[in-house]
């Protein structure tokens, strides 16, 4: 673990019209900042928790990919030392981060960074495991791989694991998880597009964006608030927050590529990635509404 640098703000502009798909789409003001790691070739923030700490994955100027903590300003480099690719995906108030590494046998890796030292998490036998969301109370959301090859959600108290199967599902994968145990679900149809859902322990609610091919949502907040990534006919991904029941579309004005909602904490702060230079060139960002 070190400090790779100061971190850098960037461009920071106001979005007076979120993206617009029909003129019956809400509209909401976004303000959007750049997230920058200095140095770095490719930023990329996933989550973001209540105090405003930020997690996620950059590359660096040799071509590594790094999991980081975004705090006070400072970033502080998350590298787990079991395998590569580390990335940082969810942060809770105590900053314990959820996320996922490469292993040694070249599978993704569920883990939980807790008092400066890693742990593997996920269900026993699982080929394969990713880690997304993490709430106040340590509790986990993901994904993991059976033997047979099949994907199944997940969520895990500390103790024990739950698994998230949606109704008539081919795969599915839980990615936020908030205060109240309110569970946001990701998962494929017959026709293999992915659509969206809320879990609150008994049932699947849809919450699928409007227009969309398809939907996948992220983050959820303490008050069901949720931000998204969806897709639309030609395949552009963007961004969508939920919130007072209903959906307001986003783009980042630069993300000329696609733009994706990641993060969401509970003071109206979402984060995401967005990409440019033909989706080649991926930065983060935070955005206030």
């Amino acid at each position: 673990m070190k400090n790779f640098g100061k971190f850098l703000f960037v461009a920071t502009l106001i979005l007076t019209s979120v993206y617009v798909a029909t003129a019956d789409t809400p509209t909401l003001t976004f303000k959007f900042t750049t997230i920058e790691v200095k140095g770095a070739q490719d930023t990329r923030v996933f989550g973001v928790n209540n105090a405003g700490v930020m997690v996620g994955a950059y590359i660096d100027s040799s071509g590594i990919s790094h999991g980081f903590m975004l705090k006070s300003g400072k970033v502080t480099t998350l590298d787990n030392s079991k395998g590569s690719n580390t990335n940082c995906a969810g942060v809770n108030k105590a900053n314990e981060i959820a996320g996922y590494y490469v292993n040694s046998s070249g599978a993704e890796q569920a883990f939980l960074y807790h008092a400066g030292k890693f742990s593997d998490i996920g269900p026993a036998g699982a080929t394969s495991s990713e880690a997304f969301g993490i709430n106040d109370h340590g509790n986990i959301a993901g994904y993991f791989v059976d033997s047979s090859g099949f994907q199944h959600g997940f969520v895990w108290n500390g103790k024990k694991y739950k698994q998230l199967d949606a109704p008539g599902a081919s795969s599915t994968l839980a990615w936020g998880i908030n205060n109240t145990g309110l569970v946001a679900v990701q998962w494929i149809n017959s026709s293999g597009n992915t659509q969206g859902a809320i879990y609150n322990g008994k049932k699947y609610s849809a919450i699928n964006v409007p227009g969309a091919v398809s939907s996948y949502p992220h983050s959820i907040d303490s008050a069901g608030d949720v931000v998204y990534s969806w897709t639309d006919s030609t395949g552009l991904f963007h961004g969508a927050l939920r919130t007072g029941g209903k959906v307001y579309k986003f783009d980042d004005p630069r993300g000329t590529d696609g733009t994706y909602g990641d993060g969401i904490n509970d003071h109206k702060l979402v984060v995401g990635v967005y990409h440019t230079n033909g989706g080649a060139t991926a930065e983060g960002f935070k955005a206030t509404y």
